[in-house]
């Protein structure tokens, strides 16, 4: 099983990083996971949730191994047979992937082929070993003396092969999956090209009265580390700007190939833009602030020439991942959508899109923010789906006016009397004109807001509340610029994001 993992992951180090039919069927097993299944896993373990698919996999693969050597103690075949199978399904996933070259099939061939040929060499030194050990005890039970002694060494020998060839083979196995990721990975090539992309604007002063981050609320620059992510990527793509480009294609007047360096000599703007994911329970972490610098995806749009019956922007990253956006929220001057080059003043981190992505504000990320995107289809909604559609999301998915308590921790210990209460809102591309708090079930109390700098942003807020020594509930709600106030209804965060008050409960004493 080592074998067969490790040589497909180092054949791929040649012919693509996701050849490896290891992360091919991992690619496989998140696009056929249920949307309650991924919704769990995100909430349980965060970012983390690649990880633990990975260590499933291996899990599984390491009880299946076992499980195959017990039952080839004596005959090879059922040990064939699996990994004859599991051959087939790498093969299969491998195929699968549309982002792949002709040549992607010798990684599943090179790990299929390793592994029959390790299986077969061990099992032949395993049944040597055994063999040796029968006869040195069918002798003993004879009671030829003399012949046990001389069969002895022959067996331990035997035995002393299999073993150092197993560790031989976990040695080597080790070796060569360092060495496929080492030559598959192109960081030191991105970093470069990342540096050629030259300065970028530089992230403004935050203005006076917008950043409560002083009261425990998040800054409002989210730093490009902090930032966070989560997509279906199991290996973040490796790109330069050199191997780049971007296609327009589809319902237009003519199609555009774009270079890096025709986005790059283009004048860029850059604009404050809050994303949020639709995974985000209420109240939850996944989502960010930050300075996007790139150029207007409708300037690009326009030059392609939209056909008036084209209704979705279909973006499509270079791993295969696909986004539906409405041409109306490209199109609108108001809204701003950009096609990301920069982020907080430098170019886009690796594993937030580099060198290219979509930011369409008002938007959940998995209709709008295709990172690393590669291509860009005029078409309709009714001819196209994007990859979350058929798994259970909305087509479109304008980000709900929502609110979130940072300040104090739910659970806390607080000193009883005058406490502050601050936390975030957002309602991108509407704008937040008010926050609400009331203490167990209380009257709503107005809190102060933050200074707006962009109703595509999000806004800090902050109110004093009495508590008295005890336990207190703390509830929390927003309301937009359009007159909408968060709604109290409980809604699950899958088709189109959740919805509720946050509430938090702390201890005065």
């Amino acid at each position: 099983m080592a074998a067969a993992i490790t040589a497909g992951m180092l054949v791929a180090g040649f012919v693509g990083a996701d050849a490896s039919p290891f992360l091919a069927v991992g690619d496989v097993v998140v696009d056929h996971t249920p949307s309650a299944v991924r919704e769990f896993a995100i909430r349980s373990v965060g970012t983390s949730d690649k990880t633990l698919l990975f260590l499933g996999l291996g899990v599984v693969l390491f009880v299946l191994g076992i499980a195959a050597g017990l039952v080839s103690r004596w005959r090879a075949w059922p040990g064939t047979l699996v990994l004859l199978v599991l051959g087939v399904v790498g093969f299969a996933a491998v195929l699968n992937r549309s982002d792949l070259g002709q040549l992607a099939f010798i990684a599943p061939l090179a790990s299929t082929v390793a592994a029959l040929v390790v299986f077969g060499w061990l099992h032949g030194l395993a049944r040597a070993a055994a063999r040796a050990r029968a006869d040195t005890e069918a002798d003993a039970g004879a009671g030829t003396r003399g012949w046990t002694e001389t069969r002895q060494p022959t067996g331990a020998e035997d035995r002393r092969r299999f073993l150092v060839g197993s560790v031989s083979v976990a040695a080597g196995a080790t070796i060569a999956g360092v060495v496929g990721q080492a030559i598959g990975a192109s960081a030191a090539n991105t970093a470069a090209s990342q540096r050629a992309v030259g300065p970028l604007p530089t992230v403004p002063p935050v203005p006076a009265g917008a950043d409560f981050g002083a009261l425990g609320t998040p800054r409002f620059v989210t730093a490009n580390r902090d930032f966070y992510r989560v997509d279906t990527a199991l290996t973040v793509p490796e790109l330069t700007t050199d191997g780049w480009s971007l296609r327009v294609h589809g319902m237009v007047d003519r199609e555009l190939t774009l270079s890096f360096a025709d986005i790059r000599d283009r004048p860029l703007v850059e604009r404050p833009i809050t994303l949020c994911c639709v995974s985000n329970p209420v109240g939850g972490p996944y989502i960010s602030n930050a300075y996007f610098v790139g150029v207007p995806l409708a300037d690009l749009l326009n030059e392609a020439g939209v056909h008036p019956d084209a209704d979705q922007v279909l973006s499509t990253s270079v791993d295969g991942f696909t986004a539906g956006t409405p041409v109306s929220a490209v199109l609108d001057p108001a809204r701003g959508a950009l096609l990301a080059i920069g982020m907080n003043g430098a170019p886009l981190p690796v594993e937030h899109g580099f060198p290219a992505r979509l930011v369409v504000p008002g938007l959940y990320g998995y209709v709008s923010a295709t990172k690393w995107v590669t291509d860009l289809e005029l078409t309709t909604f009714a001819a196209r789906q994007a990859y979350w559609v058929p798994r259970g999301y909305s087509a479109q998915a304008p980000v709900k006016t929502e609110s979130r308590i940072d300040v104090p921790r739910g659970g806390a210990n607080v000193r009883a009397g005058q406490v502050t209460v601050a936390g975030i809102a957002w309602a991108q591309h509407k704008g937040i004109a008010k926050v609400e708090v009331r203490v167990d079930g209380g009257p709503w109390q107005v809190a102060t807001l933050s200074t707006e700098v962009s109703k595509d942003t999000w806004r800090m807020w902050r109110i004093t509340v009495g508590l008295r020594p005890g336990s207190h509930a703390i509830e929390a709600r927003a309301t937009d610029d359009t007159g909408y106030t968060q709604t109290d209804a409980v809604a699950d965060t899958v088709p189109n994001g959740a919805t509720g008050w946050p509430e938090l409960s702390v201890t005065a004493s």
